[in-house]
């Protein structure tokens, strides 16, 4: 009797989630078609119509959600409801081998609640026109040019992908990256991240379902795309998240004061990486550089501060010491000419909010060290 009552209970839970799953999907089918019923009409907007004279069919011979007349123009329209950047590459390249299977003449156009920046460059760079539901586009046509930037997204919470580029969360990107030619399994990831396998399988899971990873044998991953993987973690990356002490020291260059700073954090024992201007310039020599920035594991005491003559202050700053929002920074970190520095990934996703010549050391990093070719 006890036997049947725990299959009984266990057969009601098990019912409970399938419900909850399927209303759950039954939902975001009724939000997906409400968000797609309203493209024709922020097209006729944008082209300047007005709504009754455009054309709405679907096509079965392209494949395309929706295939939309107007202003003498035939639109080829792939939707996606979420913002996911590696979505929006891969509704790029649908929707240009749906327009060629047209068998007249059309424009392929991709449509988003809100289009972010690594989504833009990604259609532009594919050829293919694109507009959100927030009035922003650019549309390329015969005749036709549409573009129009700076509208706020109004879709915040609608299709936002879940943080898989959180502080800890990122610890599994960040191991993708590195090791992206190799496929390695979440044991081993949970492993080498310091990480509970669960919360692991959760990350990689909202990985595949974002379009961002791909399996092997034994369910092993490895990024479809590192390129765009690392695009995406770098629109979403904030340095400013991380605590942060500025302050001056005295010497003679910005290579010198590398040196001290490093000589007293190792003389210490405090465990540091070097990031931003300055490990760019350890890797690829690129530039001079003036502020340093490193990462402390943890804050430094007030004995080595004096040792170096640290005079906090914002104004004039020439050394920044970042204790991180998340330990994973020190992921890969390497010895480089005597210099410990944080990995290339952790550099180049740094730069991004460094001052100086910051976006073109982040290029010339990227070119040198991260240049994986875009797969989408």
């Amino acid at each position: 009797m006890r036997g049947c009552l725990e299959y009984l209970i266990k057969l009601y839970r098990v019912t409970e989630r399938s419900s909850c799953h399927i209303k759950s999907h039954m939902a975001q089918r009724v939000e997906h078609n409400r968000l797609a019923g309203q493209i024709p009409e922020t097209l006729a907007g944008l082209l300047g119509v007005n709504s009754d004279e455009v054309e709405v069919r679907m096509d079965d011979s392209s494949g395309a959600d929706f295939v939309i007349t107007a202003a003498g123009r035939t639109f080829v329209v792939e939707f996606k409801q979420t913002t996911s950047a590696a979505s929006v590459v891969f509704a790029a390249k649908k929707v240009l081998e749906q327009t060629k299977r047209m068998r007249r003449r059309g424009v392929p156009l991709v449509a988003v609640p809100f289009m972010g920046d690594v989504g833009r460059r990604a259609c532009e760079e594919a050829g293919v026109s694109w507009l959100d539901l927030c009035g922003n586009a650019h549309i390329t046509a015969n005749g036709i040019r549409v573009h129009i930037e700076g509208r706020p997204n109004r879709f915040r919470s609608v299709g936002r992908p879940s943080n898989v580029f959180a502080p800890k969360s990122s610890r599994v990107v960040r191991w993708l990256l590195i090791h992206s030619d190799e496929l390695l399994t979440q044991r081993e990831i949970a492993r080498a991240t310091s990480m509970d396998e669960g919360f692991v399988s959760r990350i990689v899971a909202r990985l595949e379902r974002e379009g961002f990873i791909v399996r092997g044998e034994r369910s092993a991953v490895r990024p479809r795309d590192p390129a765009l993987l690392l695009d995406a973690w770098r629109e979403r990356y904030q340095f400013s998240k991380h605590r942060m002490i500025q302050g001056h020291i005295a010497a003679r260059s910005g290579d010198a004061l590398l040196g001290l700073a490093c000589d007293a954090f190792g003389a210490q024992g405090v465990e540091h990486a070097v990031t931003g201007l300055a490990a760019a310039w350890v890797f690829t020599h690129f530039a001079a550089f003036q502020v340093t920035t490193i990462y402390l594991a943890v804050d430094p005491s007030a004995a080595v501060l004096q040792r170096l003559g640290f005079r906090e202050e914002a104004r004039g700053a020439n050394l920044w010491l970042v204790v991180p929002n998340d330990a994973g920074v020190f992921q890969g970190a390497v010895q480089k000419g005597g210099v410990r520095c944080v990995h290339p990934v952790q550099v180049y996703l740094d730069l991004k909010d460094q001052p100086e010549r910051a976006s073109e050391a982040a290029e010339r990093l990227r070119g040198e060290l991260l240049a994986w070719r875009r797969n989408a």
